[in-house]
């Protein structure tokens, strides 16, 4: 059965998952860069980069869960790139390179209407129009039985959190503080929409935190 699922997105002890000013040079806002500082050094990123085997332990778990069984990706414009707006032209191909890290269908939300950009590895990039109901319709029927993961950004979380769209949502929380940017619960009741902690673990680095939503029959 198909999930929909957050994984490792992180936000800060103010809880902003993105800082403010986001742009070519600051993709996650200003001092967005250091919310995973958990997450660089593992061996799941430093694999998926090419660039070493990294390090293991609680960090690199959950970083490995969660490419496990997603058959597709769901993710915002932002998440995309720093083009607001009409696109100017086709260029754009997103932050990742030629090979970007996902290997699956992905799904990008907005409101202008772009061909799909099939990349190396199994990247297909499609573009929709038609809201996140739209989006997770097609990214369950190409999903195929696996999961569908939302990537962010923060914004696209919320509105499928509002929904209570999101079977399980694992959080980390990282030691810094940003003081401005986008906050990821911000008007979201989530003991209403029906979502209880679940797991709760500490690294060096961050705090894990998995909230699963309670389905009509668990209540």
């Amino acid at each position: 059965m198909t999930r929909v699922r957050v994984e490792s997105f992180t936000i800060s002890i103010d809880g902003y998952g993105a800082g403010p000013d986001q742009d070519i040079n600051n993709p996650l806002g200003v001092g967005g860069t250091g919310l995973h500082q958990w997450f660089i050094p593992t061996r799941t990123f430093q694999r998926i980069h090419g660039a070493g085997d990294g390090t293991t332990g609680v960090d690199d778990d959950f970083a490995a869960r969660g490419f496990k069984n997603v058959g597709a990706w769901i993710m915002g414009r932002n998440m995309f790139g720093p083009i607001r707006g009409s696109w100017p032209d086709m260029n754009w191909k997103g932050w990742w390179g030629d090979n970007p890290p996902y290997h699956v269908p992905v799904f990008v939300l907005t409101h202008h209407a772009r061909p799909p950009i099939q990349m190396e590895g199994g990247t297909t990039f499609h573009f929709v129009t038609g809201g996140i109901d739209e989006a997770l319709d097609r990214a369950r029927e190409a999903a195929n039985g696996m999961d569908v993961r939302i990537g962010g950004g923060t914004n696209v979380i919320r509105q499928y959190l509002q929904e209570a769209l999101i079977d399980e949502l694992h959080i980390a929380i990282s030691p810094i503080l940003l003081g401005g940017g986008e906050r990821l619960f911000d008007g979201t009741d989530l003991r209403v929409l029906g979502y209880e902690c679940v797991e709760f673990v500490g690294s060096e680095k961050a705090t894990h935190v998995v909230l699963r939503r309670r389905k009509a029959n668990d209540a």
